[in-house]
């Protein structure tokens, strides 16, 4: 009868080897692909946020400026501050710069030749360079 467990004990321990499962080796190889692919898609990732943050930008600054503009043609003076062309319906609302995320850090220009008024262009507060490499500031 002693020979009978020795047995059962190395069948149970054939049977433990070959359990499905995954060696360590597979699992390292595993994560060294996955980790290559992840060090080619996240700059293009991050590159991409970048880009449509200046071209909302861009679209934000055209929309400002197209309504001073319409201020000026309708009342024949720009507006004192950027809160007027919300306040006359030309906005609904001051948008926010997508760099600096905050509707406080536009910087509005005076006009030149003394038209009345506050407002004759309006440009991006936030600091730092586009993809293009200008200045967000000159914008």
């Amino acid at each position: 009868m002693t020979g009978k467990p020795k047995l059962l004990r190395l069948q149970a321990s054939r049977t433990a080897r070959r359990r499905p499962g995954f060696t360590l080796i597979e699992l390292l190889v595993v994560l060294a692909i996955i980790s290559t692919l992840l060090s080619i898609a996240v700059p293009r990732y991050f590159a991409s946020l970048e880009k449509s943050r200046e071209t909302v930008l861009r679209a934000d600054l055209t929309s400002i400026r197209d309504s001073i503009d319409k201020y000026y043609g309708d009342l024949g003076k720009y507006p004192d501050a950027l809160e007027d062309l919300v306040t006359r319906h030309y906005l609904r609302a001051i948008p926010e710069d997508p760099v600096s995320h905050s509707n406080k850090t536009w910087v509005v220009v005076p006009p030149d030749d003394g038209t009345p008024g506050n407002v004759f262009d309006v440009k991006s507060g936030a600091s730092g360079v586009g993809l293009d490499g200008t200045p967000y500031v000159d914008w």
